[in-house]
């Protein structure tokens, strides 16, 4: 397995960034604390998150989790398949054939590739507290459903879209893009490629400027998005979301209801408030909240602090994780 290795320094709450290569595609691992995991690491924050799936995104948001928890457990981010630009020495695919074979930048093909990066590089024993944002939160329960075994001790989910996607009000408007008209989108995509990336970069400030407290730090990640090919696979998995992701899971969900946490948005385009409603009257019992602070489905671009001092507070409140905290 090739692995590339960005990092400087390993400790304390630096970042450490590998290039690897799972299921024959490239893959970004985004790690605050240790970089190996071994049998004394007893929990492990992994974040799964929305499309497209850059883990630069949630820099901020892992960086003040790993704090909140004094850096005592690691808190990792694995990318989607292909959602990232894989440095000079690697390409974006090492096996095609199995990339193919297994649809690896499809929804289902990136359901397996994040439970074979668990197999791959995190100890059975180690405990997990998965934290899903979006799409992130239907791979969760997908993950949950196939590997029962996996020692799952919460999963937060998000702005979680894991039902109806297509009839969503951002799904009746992105739908006939990425369902129908995906390759008509990817000239676009194509040109900004094509641009220097210092232009890129005043591009996306220029498009973002309208957010007050815009983080900064999302503003790589986006350049590394219009690569190209990053963003054609992020549209591809996109258009399976909107074909496969119909009725939601209540039998994955009442099977794991006492480890859930969902999280919906006042007024997010991709789960409306209805959905949040639906899923309290199905699941009375269930620790289901809905947004009181503002924030919007995209949080990452300027409430990743906030966000994760949210979830701290409500992991802290769990008598169960006294144990590990």
């Amino acid at each position: 397995m090739s692995v590339y290795n960005s990092s400087v320094v390993d400790t304390g709450n630096e970042p450490h960034t590998d290039f690897i290569y799972c299921c024959g595609a490239i893959t970004e691992v985004l790690k605050y604390g240790p970089c190996q995991l071994h049998s004394g690491h007893k929990v492990l924050f992994l974040i799964i998150p929305g499309n497209p799936g850059v883990v630069g995104f949630y820099t901020t948001f892992i960086k003040t989790l790993h704090k909140m928890f004094g850096y005592r457990h690691p808190v990792w981010a694995v990318s989607h398949a292909g959602h990232c630009v894989p440095p000079d020495s690697m390409d974006m695919v090492e096996d095609a054939s199995l990339a193919v074979e297994g649809d690896v930048f499809g929804l289902n093909g990136q359901v397996e590739h994040k439970l074979a990066f668990l197999r791959k590089h995190v100890p059975r024993e180690t405990s997990l507290v998965l934290v899903g944002h979006s799409i992130g939160c239907y791979i969760i329960l997908e993950m949950m459903k196939r590997d029962p075994d996996l020692k799952v001790l919460k999963a937060i989910m998000l702005f979680p879209t894991i039902e109806r996607m297509a009839q969503s009000p951002q799904g009746k408007v992105m739908t006939p893009m990425l369902c129908h008209m995906r390759y008509v989108a990817y000239l676009p995509v194509f040109l900004l490629s094509l641009l220097p990336d210092s232009l890129k970069s005043s591009l996306i400030k220029l498009v973002l400027s309208g957010i007050h407290y815009l983080d900064p730090t999302i503003v790589q990640p986006t350049v590394g998005l219009l690569s190209g090919d990053c963003a054609a696979n992020a549209m591809y998995m996109g258009g399976q979301e909107m074909r496969k992701v119909l009725e939601r899971d209540n039998t994955a969900i009442e099977k794991n209801l006492e480890k859930l946490i969902f999280y919906y948005g006042a007024s997010d385009h991709w789960c409306p408030v209805q959905y949040y409603q639906d899923i309290k009257q199905d699941f009375p019992h269930g620790d289901i909240k809905l947004c009181k602070n503002g924030f919007r489905h995209a949080f990452v671009l300027d409430a990743g602090r906030e966000v994760a001092e949210m979830v701290v507070e409500w992991i802290r409140g769990d008598m169960s994780f006294l144990f590990f905290f």
